[in-house]
Protein backbone atom coordinates (compact mmCIF):
# COMPACT_ATOMS: atom_id res chain seq x y z
CA UNK A 1 0.00 0.00 0.00
CA UNK A 2 1.72 3.61 -0.83
CA UNK A 3 2.71 5.84 1.63
CA UNK A 4 -0.77 7.61 2.54
CA UNK A 5 0.06 9.36 6.00
CA UNK A 6 0.56 12.74 6.63
CA UNK A 7 3.92 14.01 6.33
CA UNK A 8 5.92 13.41 10.00
CA UNK A 9 3.67 11.03 10.61
CA UNK A 10 4.84 7.56 11.89
CA UNK A 11 4.36 5.38 8.99
CA UNK A 12 4.18 1.88 10.84
CA UNK A 13 2.84 1.92 14.00
CA UNK A 14 3.86 -0.80 16.60
CA UNK A 15 1.37 -2.96 18.05
CA UNK A 16 0.04 -1.83 21.71
CA UNK A 17 0.94 -3.89 24.49
CA UNK A 18 -3.25 -3.22 25.74
CA UNK A 19 -5.05 -5.88 24.52
CA UNK A 20 -8.54 -4.27 23.62
CA UNK A 21 -11.92 -5.78 24.52
CA UNK A 22 -14.35 -7.12 21.41
CA UNK A 23 -16.45 -4.30 20.16
CA UNK A 24 -14.14 -1.74 20.95
CA UNK A 25 -14.38 1.62 19.10
CA UNK A 26 -11.98 4.43 17.81
CA UNK A 27 -14.43 7.25 18.02
CA UNK A 28 -12.48 10.24 16.61
CA UNK A 29 -10.85 9.45 13.16
CA UNK A 30 -10.56 11.27 9.96
CA UNK A 31 -10.56 10.25 6.26
CA UNK A 32 -8.87 12.29 3.29
CA UNK A 33 -9.98 11.79 -0.01
CA UNK A 34 -7.77 10.06 -1.93
CA UNK A 35 -8.34 13.41 -3.73
CA UNK A 36 -8.53 12.20 -6.88
CA UNK A 37 -11.44 10.07 -5.93
CA UNK A 38 -12.91 12.57 -3.16
CA UNK A 39 -11.53 16.37 -4.20
CA UNK A 40 -10.71 18.96 -1.04
CA UNK A 41 -12.83 21.57 -1.05
CA UNK A 42 -11.49 24.63 -2.92
CA UNK A 43 -11.18 26.72 0.32
CA UNK A 44 -9.73 23.90 2.84
CA UNK A 45 -6.88 25.79 4.62
CA UNK A 46 -4.06 23.23 4.69
CA UNK A 47 -3.80 20.19 2.31
CA UNK A 48 -3.28 16.49 3.86
CA UNK A 49 -1.80 13.84 2.19
CA UNK A 50 -4.77 11.09 1.74
CA UNK A 51 -5.87 9.08 4.12
CA UNK A 52 -8.30 6.64 2.72
CA UNK A 53 -10.52 4.54 4.75
CA UNK A 54 -8.07 1.59 3.85
CA UNK A 55 -5.48 3.06 5.70
CA UNK A 56 -7.78 3.22 8.68
CA UNK A 57 -9.13 -0.08 8.44
CA UNK A 58 -4.84 -1.77 8.44
CA UNK A 59 -4.88 0.49 11.51
CA UNK A 60 -7.71 -0.81 13.39
CA UNK A 61 -7.03 -4.38 12.73
CA UNK A 62 -3.57 -3.81 14.19
CA UNK A 63 -4.99 -1.63 17.39
CA UNK A 64 -7.57 -4.03 18.11
CA UNK A 65 -10.89 -1.53 17.21
CA UNK A 66 -13.96 -3.20 15.73
CA UNK A 67 -15.82 -0.01 15.44
CA UNK A 68 -15.33 4.03 14.67
CA UNK A 69 -16.85 6.96 14.54
CA UNK A 70 -15.28 8.86 10.99
CA UNK A 71 -15.58 13.55 11.68
CA UNK A 72 -16.01 15.41 8.66
CA UNK A 73 -12.81 17.11 8.20
CA UNK A 74 -13.10 21.15 7.21
CA UNK A 75 -10.54 19.62 4.73
CA UNK A 76 -13.80 18.01 2.84
CA UNK A 77 -16.15 21.13 4.00
CA UNK A 78 -19.93 20.30 3.74
CA UNK A 79 -19.03 17.24 0.83
CA UNK A 80 -19.56 14.29 2.26
CA UNK A 81 -18.89 11.44 0.02
CA UNK A 82 -15.60 10.45 1.41
CA UNK A 83 -17.24 9.59 4.98
CA UNK A 84 -20.43 8.16 3.59
CA UNK A 85 -18.50 5.69 1.18
CA UNK A 86 -16.35 4.87 4.73
CA UNK A 87 -19.45 4.32 6.24
CA UNK A 88 -20.68 2.39 3.95
CA UNK A 89 -17.67 -0.11 3.49
CA UNK A 90 -18.65 -0.93 7.60
CA UNK A 91 -21.93 -2.16 7.20
CA UNK A 92 -22.78 -0.46 10.43
CA UNK A 93 -19.70 -0.64 12.10
CA UNK A 94 -19.07 2.75 11.54
CA UNK A 95 -20.96 5.78 12.87
CA UNK A 96 -20.12 9.78 11.04
CA UNK A 97 -20.04 12.95 12.77
CA UNK A 98 -20.89 15.54 10.36
CA UNK A 99 -20.34 19.40 9.15
CA UNK A 100 -23.82 20.98 9.17
CA UNK A 101 -24.41 24.24 8.45
CA UNK A 102 -27.45 26.77 8.70
CA UNK A 103 -28.32 26.01 4.70
CA UNK A 104 -27.62 22.44 4.15
CA UNK A 105 -31.07 21.04 2.97
CA UNK A 106 -33.34 19.33 5.58
CA UNK A 107 -33.36 16.31 2.89
CA UNK A 108 -29.44 16.36 2.72
CA UNK A 109 -29.06 15.71 7.39
CA UNK A 110 -31.69 13.13 6.89
CA UNK A 111 -30.01 11.24 3.95
CA UNK A 112 -26.48 11.37 6.07
CA UNK A 113 -29.15 9.92 9.16
CA UNK A 114 -29.77 7.09 6.88
CA UNK A 115 -26.09 6.46 6.23
CA UNK A 116 -25.03 6.28 10.14
CA UNK A 117 -24.30 9.92 10.63
CA UNK A 118 -25.09 10.90 14.40
CA UNK A 119 -23.60 14.41 15.30
CA UNK A 120 -22.83 17.44 13.93
CA UNK A 121 -19.23 19.28 14.86
CA UNK A 122 -19.03 22.96 15.55
CA UNK A 123 -15.54 24.53 15.32
CA UNK A 124 -14.83 27.35 17.23
CA UNK A 125 -10.69 26.92 15.93
CA UNK A 126 -9.94 30.18 13.84
CA UNK A 127 -6.28 28.44 12.82
CA UNK A 128 -9.08 25.78 10.68
CA UNK A 129 -9.92 29.44 8.77
CA UNK A 130 -13.61 28.84 9.85
CA UNK A 131 -15.74 31.81 11.74
CA UNK A 132 -17.06 30.85 14.90
CA UNK A 133 -20.97 29.91 14.48
CA UNK A 134 -23.49 32.87 15.76
CA UNK A 135 -26.06 32.13 18.43
CA UNK A 136 -28.34 32.52 15.45
CA UNK A 137 -26.25 29.81 13.33
CA UNK A 138 -25.78 27.12 16.19
CA UNK A 139 -29.72 27.44 16.73
CA UNK A 140 -30.18 26.82 12.98
CA UNK A 141 -28.20 23.51 13.00
CA UNK A 142 -29.54 22.55 16.34
CA UNK A 143 -33.05 22.95 14.88
CA UNK A 144 -31.93 20.34 11.78
CA UNK A 145 -29.83 17.81 13.60
CA UNK A 146 -33.00 17.62 16.87
CA UNK A 147 -35.16 15.21 15.09
CA UNK A 148 -32.68 12.64 14.65
CA UNK A 149 -31.74 13.00 18.16
CA UNK A 150 -28.13 13.67 16.91
CA UNK A 151 -25.44 15.08 19.63
CA UNK A 152 -23.77 18.25 18.87
CA UNK A 153 -19.87 18.16 18.81
CA UNK A 154 -17.69 21.00 19.99
CA UNK A 155 -14.22 22.13 19.12
CA UNK A 156 -12.54 24.27 21.44
CA UNK A 157 -8.81 24.96 22.34
CA UNK A 158 -7.56 27.04 25.01
CA UNK A 159 -9.77 28.80 27.31
CA UNK A 160 -12.86 27.92 24.78
CA UNK A 161 -14.35 25.82 27.59
CA UNK A 162 -14.54 28.82 29.85
CA UNK A 163 -15.48 31.02 26.57
CA UNK A 164 -18.24 29.11 25.85
CA UNK A 165 -19.84 27.32 29.08
CA UNK A 166 -22.76 29.30 28.34
CA UNK A 167 -23.30 27.54 24.98
CA UNK A 168 -22.94 23.93 26.42
CA UNK A 169 -25.16 24.93 29.29
CA UNK A 170 -28.09 26.01 26.96
CA UNK A 171 -27.56 23.03 24.37
CA UNK A 172 -30.30 20.90 24.43
CA UNK A 173 -29.89 16.95 23.72
CA UNK A 174 -26.16 15.49 24.28
CA UNK A 175 -23.18 17.54 23.92
CA UNK A 176 -19.66 16.09 23.48
CA UNK A 177 -16.65 18.19 24.18
CA UNK A 178 -13.81 17.20 21.76
CA UNK A 179 -10.23 16.52 22.81
CA UNK A 180 -10.77 17.11 26.37
CA UNK A 181 -11.43 20.60 25.58
CA UNK A 182 -7.67 21.29 24.33
CA UNK A 183 -6.90 22.67 27.76
CA UNK A 184 -3.10 24.01 28.67
CA UNK A 185 -1.43 21.91 30.98
CA UNK A 186 1.76 23.72 31.40
CA UNK A 187 0.15 25.06 34.40
CA UNK A 188 -1.67 21.29 35.76
CA UNK A 189 -5.50 20.28 36.13
CA UNK A 190 -5.93 23.09 38.81
CA UNK A 191 -6.72 25.70 36.06
CA UNK A 192 -10.40 27.76 35.42
CA UNK A 193 -10.91 25.70 32.11
CA UNK A 194 -10.99 22.18 33.71
CA UNK A 195 -12.53 23.20 36.44
CA UNK A 196 -15.26 24.50 34.15
CA UNK A 197 -15.21 21.20 32.05
CA UNK A 198 -15.69 18.97 35.30
CA UNK A 199 -18.51 20.66 36.44
CA UNK A 200 -20.34 20.85 33.00
CA UNK A 201 -19.53 16.95 33.24
CA UNK A 202 -21.77 17.15 36.03
CA UNK A 203 -24.65 18.11 33.67
CA UNK A 204 -26.25 14.74 32.61
CA UNK A 205 -26.24 15.45 28.46
CA UNK A 206 -22.64 16.65 28.77
CA UNK A 207 -19.76 14.25 27.63
CA UNK A 208 -16.25 14.38 26.38
CA UNK A 209 -13.93 12.89 24.37
CA UNK A 210 -10.62 11.86 25.73
CA UNK A 211 -8.73 11.84 22.85
CA UNK A 212 -5.50 14.36 21.15
CA UNK A 213 -3.17 13.10 24.49
CA UNK A 214 -0.66 13.60 21.91
CA UNK A 215 -1.77 17.46 21.15
CA UNK A 216 -2.20 18.17 25.14
CA UNK A 217 1.19 16.46 26.32
CA UNK A 218 3.20 19.37 27.85
CA UNK A 219 6.73 17.06 27.76
CA UNK A 220 6.25 15.04 24.33
CA UNK A 221 6.72 12.29 23.37
CA UNK A 222 5.76 11.39 26.77
CA UNK A 223 2.31 11.56 27.24
CA UNK A 224 1.79 10.98 30.84
CA UNK A 225 0.31 14.25 32.00
CA UNK A 226 -2.42 14.21 29.22
CA UNK A 227 -3.30 9.96 30.04
CA UNK A 228 -3.74 11.65 33.63
CA UNK A 229 -5.45 14.34 33.18
CA UNK A 230 -8.23 11.79 30.71
CA UNK A 231 -8.50 10.01 33.68
CA UNK A 232 -9.50 12.38 36.24
CA UNK A 233 -12.08 13.54 33.22
CA UNK A 234 -12.88 9.37 33.37
CA UNK A 235 -13.77 9.00 36.82
CA UNK A 236 -15.49 11.94 37.00
CA UNK A 237 -17.71 11.20 34.84
CA UNK A 238 -17.23 7.26 33.56
CA UNK A 239 -20.47 6.81 31.83
CA UNK A 240 -20.00 9.99 29.76
CA UNK A 241 -16.24 9.84 28.13
CA UNK A 242 -15.56 7.99 24.98
CA UNK A 243 -11.83 7.52 23.47
CA UNK A 244 -10.28 7.70 19.98
CA UNK A 245 -6.94 8.37 18.25
CA UNK A 246 -7.93 11.63 16.12
CA UNK A 247 -5.93 9.78 12.84
CA UNK A 248 -4.37 10.82 10.73
CA UNK A 249 -3.68 13.58 13.41
CA UNK A 250 -4.01 16.77 11.25
CA UNK A 251 -2.61 19.96 11.86
CA UNK A 252 -0.14 18.48 14.25
CA UNK A 253 3.03 20.86 14.81
CA UNK A 254 6.18 18.94 16.27
CA UNK A 255 5.84 15.98 17.48
CA UNK A 256 3.52 13.09 16.32
CA UNK A 257 2.17 10.38 18.51
CA UNK A 258 2.97 6.30 17.41
CA UNK A 259 -0.64 4.90 17.69
CA UNK A 260 0.56 2.02 19.44
CA UNK A 261 1.63 4.18 22.23
CA UNK A 262 -1.80 6.25 22.32
CA UNK A 263 -3.50 3.26 22.60
CA UNK A 264 -1.23 2.14 25.95
CA UNK A 265 -2.02 5.59 27.26
CA UNK A 266 -5.66 3.63 28.01
CA UNK A 267 -3.69 1.59 31.02
CA UNK A 268 -3.62 4.95 32.74
CA UNK A 269 -6.85 6.02 31.62
CA UNK A 270 -8.97 3.18 31.98
CA UNK A 271 -6.93 1.10 34.71
CA UNK A 272 -9.52 -2.36 35.00
CA UNK A 273 -11.32 -4.49 32.61
CA UNK A 274 -14.02 -2.68 33.61
CA UNK A 275 -13.44 0.69 32.79
CA UNK A 276 -12.09 -0.46 29.32
CA UNK A 277 -15.25 -2.31 28.51
CA UNK A 278 -17.12 1.12 29.73
CA UNK A 279 -15.42 3.83 27.88
CA UNK A 280 -14.18 1.98 24.32
CA UNK A 281 -17.50 -0.38 24.02
CA UNK A 282 -20.56 0.48 26.60
CA UNK A 283 -20.35 4.39 26.08
CA UNK A 284 -19.67 4.45 22.80
CA UNK A 285 -22.96 2.02 21.69
CA UNK A 286 -24.59 4.80 23.47
CA UNK A 287 -23.93 7.61 22.40
CA UNK A 288 -23.38 6.95 18.41
CA UNK A 289 -26.71 4.39 18.63
CA UNK A 290 -24.22 1.24 17.37
CA UNK A 291 -26.55 -2.04 17.29
CA UNK A 292 -25.72 -3.96 20.82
Amino acid sequence: MPDTSPPGSVVNPRRPDLRLPVGSCDTHCHVFGPPDRFPYAPDANYTPHAAPIESLESLWDLLGFDRAVIVQSTVHGTDHAAAVDALRRGVGRYRGVAIIRPDTPDDEVARLHDEGFRGARLHFMPHLGTTPPSPEDIAAVVDKVQPYNWHISLHLAGTGIVDYQDLVRSLPGRVVIDHMARVNLSQGTETPEVHTLLKLLELENVWVKLSGADRLAVHPPSMQDSAEYAALLARHAPDRVVWGTDHPHPNTHGYMPDDGDLVDTLATVAPTEADLQRLLVDNPTRLFDFDR
